[in-house]
């Protein structure tokens, strides 16, 4: 792993608890965190490791803010200031996300019919870029993670698993956003798109993107991540499994 170095703090999560309760299962209550703090720094990428049920995807479905938490904060920096998501507007949410937080799920999911082109320019849209250098970049991209040509045109719904996550990618990386959560961004993937999904990371931690990703492949993980945080610590202050 690359050795870490002192950097300025892109997300810092602070005594973060979160429960689930099961309202169809009287209300049984299942603890997640309790009091969990970590910190990202520009150009790092830290992996969160830990076993199935570990609260992985849970923690970084948080850091996106798609679910409310119990106590704590989630600080990301956005245009120079630190932004608490847990406590912000659901306006200020989604100025974060379009602006500064990009999020690569293990699925792709886009409106039906919209052709690849539009889904993966779609974010530089957002940003005020201009169509046609939208789609050029967009075309940059796809052809970067070895979509083929003939496909750009098309809804990538109808796409093998495989094409659908390059897309995904594709899409994730295309705006060069300051923080980006990759949730098992190579699942799916052959060796060769593993090693350009491997190259996009390297090059966005190169100009000062700070990354929190998921990698159930060990050797993508070794070769990208700074730093790892062990859920199981997290497992061990809750006293129970997400």
């Amino acid at each position: 792993m690359a050795s870490k170095t002192e950097t300025q703090t892109m997300i810092e999560v602070s005594g973060l608890s979160k429960a689930f309760v099961l309202h169809t299962q009287g209300s049984t209550r299942i603890s997640v965190f309790e009091g969990l703090s970590m910190e990202v720094g520009a150009g790092e990428c830290m992996a969160l490791d830990g076993p199935s049920g570990a609260g992985k995807s849970t923690l970084m479905r948080i850091l996106y803010a798609n679910y409310r938490i119990d106590r704590g904060r989630i600080k990301v920096r956005h245009k120079g200031e630190m932004v608490d998501l847990a406590s912000s507007a659901p306006r200020m949410v989604l100025e974060v996300r379009r602006r500064t937080l990009g999020y690569v799920s293990q699925f792709l999911r886009v409106i039906p019919r919209v052709a690849t082109l539009d889904v993966v320019s779609e974010p530089l849209r957002a940003l005020g870029v201009e169509e046609a250098e939208a789609h050029d970049r967009a075309r940059t991209m796809l052809a970067r993670v070895n979509v083929p040509e003939r496909l750009w045109g098309l809804a990538p719904a109808t796409f093998s698993g495989g094409e659908q996550q390059r897309v995904n990618v594709a899409r994730g990386f295309v705006a060069e956003l300051p923080i980006l959560l990759l949730d098992e961004p190579t699942a799916s993937l052959d060796a060769i798109n593993r090693q350009c999904v491997m190259g996009l990371i390297d090059e966005a931690k190169t100009r000062g993107a700070a990354v929190v990703g998921i990698f159930h492949d060990h050797e993508v993980r070794d070769a990208v991540a700074d730093s790892v945080f062990d859920m199981r610590e997290t497992l061990a202050a809750s006293g129970e499994a997400a």
